[in-house]
């Protein structure tokens, strides 16, 4: 080789280093920290034909996932002029995932076409999303695939318990090995837990962690079929959950950095003045529990400018003018009681600011935010017969709580609550000290849920629903109403509806602050442990410290009171009431 050739090489090597390395440095990527585990169907449910369908039993073995050339045990669907067949899968409980389709030998090596149908309920499963009220909005959950002989296919990225398998190929023959649903998650322990003698308590706490668990995805969302989003104010709830269940992680800080670096002032959050007011409430709950005030910092500036927004959204006469006026969905149509729980919730974030003043240093704030707390408190809104709104009120001291509880809360008990601010209905029932009445909500409302078939806990439910209601997991009966199709309002109409939906979990939050009676406060460093068992004889559970795991059992003597064991990891103080 020539010198000026070995120049020209060594400079075109040299040339495509550089193009490498820029292209290297240029592009993006991420690491998914969730899991994926395969779930084997538990029941078969329906069948279209079992002229049809040949051996449907045996998707209900386990698999490996691997297509193979023996092809033992296969179930075969054979395309059919007059019906297509089809088949219904349970896969026991509420999964957030897709489905895994493994094939086998079939005539003529074109891939054939299938239906797929995911739903939270059957009859969801059982629905097309023409001519329903069905709907493919933020993800999809039904859809046309196209399987290969002898190979495997995964499709899907939605909730649902439940999947239906259509063959659209009329003159073709499918062989299906297996039909495994994707079950994507967090792979965290439950370090919190909680047992009485009462189970159904015990499941319904259960079910609330559950339900937060599957909206722990690569962000905290609140649906894990519909509103796969970070709606901060339905965040409070979840993250009172996460703290009392699966400790510290990571999801929650991620999702309010993500909020706050999407909305500028003066916007708010989601577009709610209520879920701005929110993120400062969380800001300042996840620092009472872990005392990370590097993060805390971090979020300095837009805390004390939100604080200030705010403050230019009270008039003369100390009432809030906020816009993007929402509480929950029940309330909105309730003008009177939306005002009454912003006006609550702008005491409660003024007297947050206070606290944060001084972790912050910054305590110019301070006299200014007393000064607010006052102004406000000067008009005390009728929360026109809203138990949401009266919880408010009585949460932030603008009403005393047992006159609200003995007015509002305690009154037809059942009626009016909703799976979000029903949370904050039982915590101010227990500043009324009516433990034993929130405990029976919890078992009336949340339970009503599980009595027909939930395994997650819903984004609305009115136990006058339960009447005469067929269970979301069975086909839909004659003379029976369709619980998940035929009710619903708002922007969550029938098939619309999310059935697993965090902002619902707050029971199982309640029931370890109240019942296990554990509060952490002192930026972590300190626990109060104030049992209150109500109508229960016992109570055990853990709780996660960023000390470690901190476990309680409470048992009520012959006399009424309690006697209490408990296990505390080094370093954390206990105040034991």
């Amino acid at each position: 080789m020539s010198i000026l050739k070995y120049i020209v090489s060594f400079l075109l090597i040299l040339l495509g280093s550089q193009v490498m390395g820029q292209d290297t440095q240029a592009s993006h990527s991420f690491k998914d920290n969730r899991v994926r585990e395969y779930v084997t169907p538990q029941k078969i449910l329906w069948v279209s034909s079992e002229s049809t369908i040949h051996n449907i039993e045996g998707l209900l073995q386990p698999g490996n996932g691997q297509a193979d050339l023996v092809g033992k045990n296969t179930c075969t669907l054979q395309g059919n002029q007059d019906l297509n067949p089809a088949f219904l899968l349970d896969f026991g409980k509420e999964l957030h995932g897709g489905l895994q389709i493994v094939t086998g030998m079939f005539e003529g090596k074109t891939p054939i076409t299938l239906k797929i149908t995911l739903g939270e309920s059957v009859s969801e499963a059982m629905s097309d999303v023409v001519g329903s009220s069905a709907t493919n909005e933020h993800a999809i959950r039904q859809t046309t695939v196209q399987v290969p002989w002898l190979g495997k296919t995964e499709i899907g990225n939605s909730g649902f318990r439940f999947a239906r398998i259509e063959l659209l190929d009329k003159d073709r023959t499918l062989q299906l090995k297996e039909v495994n649903a994707i079950s994507i998650y967090r792979d965290i322990p439950y370090l919190g837990s909680f047992k009485s003698n009462d189970d159904r308590l015990n499941k319904i706490w259960e079910t609330g962690a559950y339900t937060v668990h599957l909206n722990m995805q690569d962000y905290l969302w609140d649906g894990i079929k519909r509103d796969r989003l970070v709606w901060v104010g339905d965040m409070h709830p979840e993250v009172m959950t996460i703290k009392a269940v699966f400790g510290a992680n990571e999801v929650v800080p991620k999702s309010l950095d993500l909020i706050q670096g999407i909305t500028d002032l003066p916007s708010w959050m989601n577009g709610i003045s209520s879920y701005s007011i929110w993120w400062i409430l969380i800001q300042h709950e996840w620092y009472k529990a872990y005392g990370e005030l590097t993060y805390l910092k971090k979020h300095e500036n837009y805390i004390f400018e939100l604080l200030e927004l705010l403050e230019q959204n009270i008039d003369e006469n100390g009432m809030e003018t906020l816009e993007g006026r929402f509480l929950d969905w029940p309330t909105s149509p309730n003008k009177e009681a939306v005002h009454a729980g912003l006006q609550s919730l702008m005491v409660m974030v003024f007297r947050t600011g206070i606290d944060l003043a001084n972790l912050l240093g910054q305590p110019e704030h301070i006299k200014g935010y007393k000064k607010t707390i006052e102004k406000l408190k000067k008009h005390v809104p009728d929360p026109n017969g809203n138990k949401s709104a009266a919880a408010l009120l009585a949460i932030s001291g603008l009403m005393d709580a047992e006159k609200v509880n003995n007015k509002w809360l305690s009154k037809d008990p059942n009626s009016g609550v909703s799976t979000f601010y029903g949370y904050y209905v039982l915590q101010a029932r227990a500043m009324a000290g009516d433990y034993t009445g929130a405990m029976d909500v919890i078992r009336d409302y949340w339970g009503g849920m599980l009595d027909l078939g939930a395994t997650t806990f819903w984004e609305d439910f009115n136990l006058e629903w339960a009447k005469n209601a067929g269970r979301i997991d069975e086909l839909p009966k004659a003379g029976k109403v369709d619980v998940h199709g035929t009710y619903g309002d708002y922007c969550y109409v029938g098939y619309r509806h999310s059935l697993c939906h965090g902002w619902a979990s707050g029971p199982t939050a309640w029931l370890s602050e109240h019942v296990l009676g554990i509060t952490i406060t002192d930026s972590g460093n300190t626990v109060t442990i104030s049992p209150h068992l109500g109508d229960l004889e016992w109570v055990e559970g853990s709780y996660p410290t960023k000390f470690g795991v901190l476990f309680v059992k409470h048992t009520k003597n012959s006399d009424g009171s309690i006697s209490s064991q408990i296990q505390a990891p080094e370093g954390l103080t206990i105040i034991n009431n």
